[in-house]
């Protein structure tokens, strides 16, 4: 645990040190479609459900920006029959690296720091709670549109890089594609 927060704790100081040449900050808002990868659970459905937070953006050059952002993300997993599934919520701490390729238009990746807030499956009306890990380490890749009002548009995949355990014998990795809208000012 105490490795995990000095890794949060260097991102931060990572991202706040940084000399810019222009700040913006902004809110965005999403949703997401999450899945778990395991072999043991691949009859598992994706989840949707909602990605929302607070942003901000760093000028490094007129082509390159860093964006880290302080997000809340519902994740998880479910069985097809609906009667199955697995709710896992995080505090998010994405640190996207962007280069404007035209205008306005971005490719964005970096790392993402999550800490599980809440693990629980719900299997039909009996809500279990599970001890899940509480620190999740993602790799992002995605695209924006940055429009000249403020307003932006982003997708992003976020791929699992450490076995969340779910159980003694369930290890998953997350993967949620997320689309969100925003408003920079």
């Amino acid at each position: 645990m105490i490795k995990k927060l000095w890794i949060a704790i260097i991102a931060i100081g990572i991202a706040g040190t940084v000399t810019a040449q222009d700040v913006k900050f902004g809110v965005k808002l999403g949703m997401n479609v999450s899945s778990t990868h395991e072999s043991q659970v691949n009859s598992l459905d994706p989840k949707t459900g909602f990605v929302f937070g607070v942003t901000s953006e760093f000028s490094l050059t007129e082509k390159f920006s860093l964006q880290p952002e302080l997000l809340f993300s519902q994740q998880g997993a479910r069985a097809s029959d609906d009667d199955f599934t697995l709710d896992l919520n995080y505090i998010t701490m994405p640190i996207m690296v962007k280069y404007y390729v035209v205008d306005g238009f971005s490719i964005e990746a970096g790392p993402q720091f999550s800490f599980l807030v809440k693990d629980e499956i719900v299997d039909g009306s009996q809500v279990t709670d599970v001890t899940a890990e509480s620190f999740d380490l993602m790799a992002n890749l995605g695209l924006g549109y940055q429009f000249k009002n403020g307003l932006f548009f982003q997708t992003r995949y976020n791929l699992g890089l450490i076995d969340t355990n779910i159980s003694e014998n369930l290890n998953v990795k997350n993967g949620v594609f997320q689309m969100s809208l925003g408003y920079q000012f």
